[in-house]
């Protein structure tokens, strides 16, 4: 279904019903939702927003605010507020959202971070800033790693070490 926005034609009641039950459910599935500020921006910016956020299974839309601000009450995120135009950005995992919202913004001055609902709690642009810069979990799952391994890796430098100065003195 389209999202009831723009100059699309009207939807009836139960049209707007069954988006706003859905747009429910896809919040309170979501860990992190990001308001955004896209006065300015062109379609083809958008476009590549939606097209960033794609891989990452985060959702990106533009969603009347009357319309958002019910379906956010019933999916229990509450006190954002929402004031002008809206671009709203979701998905499962909070840090992936902060990532590719922040970094949309560093390159599209007229996309504003606004404020967002990540873990449970209302959260400003700068908490944004400061999760986007956090290492996802596949980042601290690799640097996990590679500090289980930094003791095998050393003992079999050390053992070949060790076999080239035996070949060496023989």
């Amino acid at each position: 279904m389209k999202s009831p926005v723009g100059k699309e034609k009207k939807l009836t009641r139960t049209e707007k019903a069954e988006f706003i039950n859905s747009l429910t459910e896809e919040f309170k599935s979501s860990d992190g939702l990001i308001v955004c500020d896209y006065k300015g921006l062109n379609t083809k910016a958008i476009e590549a927003l939606r097209n960033s956020a794609r891989p990452e299974d985060i959702k990106v839309k533009v969603i009347k605010n009357t319309l958002a601000g019910i379906a956010m009450k019933n999916a229990g995120i509450e006190d954002l507020a929402l004031k002008d135009t809206n671009i709203f950005v979701w998905g499962a995992d909070q840090l992936a959202v902060t990532k590719v919202v922040a970094t949309f913004a560093k390159t599209n001055p007229n996309f504003v971070i606004k404020s967002g609902f990540a873990g449970g709690v209302v959260v400003d642009a700068a908490k944004v800033e400061a999760l986007s810069k956090m290492p996802s979990r596949n980042e601290l799952i690799g640097m996990l790693l590679s500090t289980w391994m930094a003791p095998i890796t050393n003992f079999t430098i050390g053992l070949d070490a060790l076999r080239a100065k035996k070949e060496e003195v023989a």
